[in-house]
């Protein structure tokens, strides 16, 4: 029985309990959409569904395409935990791609325990340095990390689409870079998926980056810096030194996970591979409440949209743009867990009023 009584008091207090109503709250509301536009929500969920856990082949493709999301979801949290709202992270991820595409291509004669690993660091250390510039310039000029974020994503697009343009351009129609060299190539767990071994290198990250956070004195650290940083100061804590190293940490994991999708999956760099992977780690790290754990289960959430959206355009009549309306509801409500708490709120008071009036 305390056991029982444990668990339900864990429960009442547990984010996961919080995110879960939230998600079924947006299932329901997109359900009444759904009706309302003259479909039925048992079909459009059931081709979701089967969309992205059908077959082995969709299993596959709907945990492959959680890989860059869940790069780019820990990106965002480690930036949150020193208070940085880093929407550069499609920049980072990009600029982590292009030096991991080139090295893997023109860099011959190494054996593939050697050449993969320096590719991936190399990926790292172009987003984690690209990310820094950010800190920089905020620690030095104070300016807002919001404005230079975005700003520094539209550098990178540019300087790599011109480089992949002209001097690093494969011959063809298609704007893309040579193929890597086999040494450099991440193992493909199932043919002609998305399932790459990237997916061993996200789950250790996230697991190592749960240690650094809640098990070092770093890590400590970190978080005492994003929670209060004049206390942090006051404690003698150098906040500008944990920002930069916090954006450095963050750069290099979307870095990361740009190299991962040129090394695993496409083989070569091409414009526009990295598409909304950085917004998407906004509402991942916010859905995961920057826990790397929590943020591994939010991108495998956004993993079975994309893929089960795509199932449920294909095998029913349902518009796509409706498909988008229904994952901005499912992000919105799993991302607000704040609702859940008021409206708990709301009914312990009318049932403390009800039993107050009870007595009297």
């Amino acid at each position: 029985m305390k056991a029982l009584k444990k668990t339900k008091e864990w429960l009442g207090k547990s984010e996961i309990l919080l995110s879960l109503i939230a998600l079924l709250l947006s299932l329901l509301v997109s359900s009444v959409v759904i009706i309302i536009s003259g479909y039925s929500p048992f079909e459009a969920y059931g081709a979701m569904l089967k969309g992205a856990f059908g077959s082995n082949y969709y299993l596959a493709q709907t945990i492959g395409t959680a890989i860059p999301l869940i790069f780019s979801g820990l990106a965002m949290a480690i930036a949150m935990k020193v208070g940085i709202f880093n929407i550069g992270i499609e920049g980072q991820m990009i600029i982590g791609a292009l030096p991991a595409a080139l090295l893997g291509t023109y860099v011959t004669g190494l054996p593939a325990w050697l050449h993969l690993p320096l590719c991936i660091l190399v990926g790292a250390i172009a987003g984690g340095l690209w990310a820094m510039i950010v800190a920089v310039l905020k620690n030095r000029l104070r300016i807002n990390e919001v404005i230079l974020t975005i700003m520094m994503n539209y550098v990178a697009t540019y300087i790599v689409d011109y480089l992949v343009n002209y001097p690093f351009r494969a011959e063809g129609k298609i704007i893309r870079t040579e193929e890597i060299q086999p040494t450099a190539a991440m193992t493909t767990l199932v043919p002609h998926t998305r399932l790459y071994s990237g997916i061993f290198l996200a789950l250790a990250a996230a697991g190592i980056l749960w240690y650094v956070l809640k098990k070092t004195c770093f890590g400590y650290e970190l978080r005492a810096v994003g929670s209060n940083p004049d206390a942090a100061e006051t404690a003698g804590v150098n906040r500008k030194k944990y920002m930069l190293r916090a954006m450095f940490i963050s750069g290099a994991l979307a870095g990361i996970g740009g190299a991962g999708e040129v090394l695993g999956f496409y083989g070569y760099y091409i414009s526009n591979m990295i598409s909304g992977y950085g917004f998407d780690g906004i509402a991942i790290a916010t859905m995961g409440r920057g826990n790397p754990f929590g943020t591994v289960l939010a991108a495998l959430l956004f993993g079975v949209l994309r893929n089960g959206a795509t199932g449920m355009n294909r095998s029913t009549s349902i518009p796509g743009e409706f498909i988008q309306v229904l994952q901005a509801l499912v992000i919105l409500f799993v991302s607000t867990p704040g609702i859940i708490r008021v409206v708990q709120k709301s009914w312990k008071r009318k049932r403390f009023a009800q039993r107050k009036e009870e007595v009297a």
